[in-house]
């Protein structure tokens, strides 16, 4: 039986990676070809960032990622701060239902949602609202926040409450006892939630398909495009690195909840 799960383990190991692996082994095939491989090679990395159009959707998707990611984390942050704060438990309760909704929600609805609000705005005379950049901030900000509450507010939860008493009763302000002491506290559910955002947002396509515009486009969307046509083999070394990227993101995102549960422990012990 035990070699069974064994077996079964690696066989759903092999659905999940192997394609990944294909694709970062022939991203360094220089025959360009799927049906033999010539040697490995850096031509098709050096083909892609001789790619402007590449490289500008590059630059877009980072721009995206880290601003929509900083916002949706100050924003979610205080809204957890807030949920924390709630005594009604009926009304705790019914936040943070309403904040697993959009996670439920499948992303072509939010998309869709999405661009049915930002055409509605749009209509109106006074909010100059063209779809681009400025929509997908919102948007991304927008399917960001439910992952930023739900990292952030378990820190608040497991936080020791008579910290934040013994600040107020030394004389702290309310401001000043949460930047000095709460917010250090929670501080690895911040930063864990604001790379999962900054992941979230660098490869999403559904929802920025709806609300984007030619003007301004991001890499999912370019590495789309390049699919309607004949796809060049550059393409492959442009997914190969967004899996190297978020696969050193979800490694730091790793390393920070592990440090900060040592820290956590320590102080406890301590």
């Amino acid at each position: 039986m035990k070699k069974l799960s064994h077996a079964y383990m690696w066989v759903v190991f092999a659905l999940l990676y192997a394609p990944i692996l294909v694709l970062v082994l022939f991203s360094f095939n220089r025959a360009g070809s799927l049906n033999h491989f010539s040697g490995f090679s850096l031509y098709w990395y050096r083909e892609l960032f001789r790619d402007a159009t590449a490289l500008a959707a590059l630059r877009n998707s980072l721009v995206l990622a880290v601003s929509s990611s900083l916002i949706a984390t100050v924003i979610g942050t205080l809204a957890a701060l807030g949920i924390d704060r709630t005594r009604s438990k009926f009304l705790k309760g019914s936040l943070t239902s309403v904040t697993n909704i959009p996670m439920m929600n499948p992303d072509i609805v939010t998309g869709v949602s999405m661009m049915l609000l930002f055409v509605a705005a749009a209509s109106v005379p006074f909010l100059p609202v063209r779809f681009g950049f400025t929509t997908m901030l919102i948007a991304h900000t927008t399917f960001n926040l439910p992952y930023i509450i739900l990292s952030v507010l378990p820190r608040f939860r497991q936080m020791d409450t008579h910290l934040r008493e013994a600040a107020l009763d030394l004389g702290c302000t309310p401001a000043k006892t949460f930047f000095k002491v709460e917010l250090p506290a929670v501080l690895p559910g911040i930063v864990s939630g604001l790379m999962i955002g900054f992941t979230l947002s660098l490869d999403d396509f559904v929802i920025s398909h709806f609300v984007s515009s030619p003007d301004f486009q991001t890499l999912p969307l370019y590495v789309y495009n390049q699919t309607a046509h004949e796809i060049k083999y550059s393409m492959y070394a442009l997914c190969a690195l967004m899996v190297f990227a978020i696969l050193a993101l979800l490694l730091a995102v790793n390393f920070a909840g592990a440090k900060g549960e040592k820290k956590q422990k320590n102080g406890g012990a301590a």
